[in-house]
């Protein structure tokens, strides 16, 4: 009796754009959020800034959107000192950042939206655009801008490629790595090559929509926001993701998109790219 051969299943695997492995410029990138998230992961962006440069890689870039300030309920659980209080978010953590690396990275203090983009249309051009917004309706008018551009953008320099959402409750949350253009892939024998990411606003639509919470009031302490947040969701989220971005510039090929973390429990739930 003959028994038939199984077919061996090829791993779906994303190529990186080879214009980021290889850069005659500093790669550019949006920060969009300088809060809880968004403040960890600039730390996190200046570290790997370093060591891109000491890998002779043009390193980063960035661009810091954040129209908040400083307040009293913000220290302890977002990366602020009482000597910052009342500053602009961004421009207190970008200032920080340059003195500490040497950098030269810009803080943009109104919100990342149509308005802003209409009056500076090139703010949009960034081949990585990373959101660490705290409302649904932020992401979909943030993907609508990433989307809706005009078509002689994929000509130019720093066009947009790629989008990192970060989203997280009191003790849970994800990140999720998404395509902003089809990015063309290598042929492969070894692995199915994936050439689009698919968008957290459509892929997981339903569930954002039916997740916003109705209490978007700020705190008015740290004890009072550590009822809303783990005191090192922010941080946990931010350093997992900022592996997952060292893993493009230096590994160049992904077998996951993203994550879903689960800090009460500790697990992290590693989202494939199919």
């Amino acid at each position: 009796m003959k028994t038939k051969k199984l077919k061996a299943v090829r791993p779906s695997v994303h190529i990186v754009e080879k214009t980021l492995l290889n850069p005659y410029n500093p790669i550019q990138i949006n920060l969009i959020g300088a809060g809880g998230t968004g403040s960890q992961f600039l730390t996190a962006l200046g570290r790997m800034n370093h060591a891109l440069i000491a890998l002779h890689h043009p390193g980063l870039m960035v661009r810091v959107f954040d129209d908040d300030m400083v307040e009293v309920a913000n220290l302890g659980r977002q990366l602020f000192a009482t000597a910052e209080l009342g500053m602009y978010k961004a421009v207190a953590l970008v200032n920080r950042i340059n003195l500490f690396f040497g950098t030269n990275w810009k803080a943009i203090t109104d919100k990342y939206n149509k308005e802003t983009i209409a009056v500076s249309p090139d703010l949009r051009m960034a081949e990585f655009t990373i959101s660490c917004v705290d409302t649904v309706s932020a992401r979909f008018e943030i993907a609508e801008l990433l989307l809706n551009l005009d078509e002689r953008v994929t000509y130019m320099r720093n066009r947009p490629l790629y989008w990192m959402d970060f989203g997280n409750s009191r003790d849970t949350g994800q990140v999720i790595l998404s395509t902003l253009t089809d990015i063309k892939q290598p042929e492969s024998k070894k692995f199915r090559v994936v050439e689009t990411l698919p968008m957290v606003t459509s892929e997981f639509r339903e569930l954002l929509e039916t997740s916003e919470s109705t209490d978007n009031t700020p705190s008015c302490s740290l004890a009072e926001a550590l009822t809303k947040q783990d005191l090192f969701i922010n941080s946990a989220l931010a350093n997992l993701g900022a592996s997952l971005l060292w893993q493009v510039f230096r590994e160049g090929i992904l077998f996951n998109r993203g994550f879903f973390l689960n800090l009460k429990e500790f697990k992290t739930q590693p989202l494939k790219v199919a």
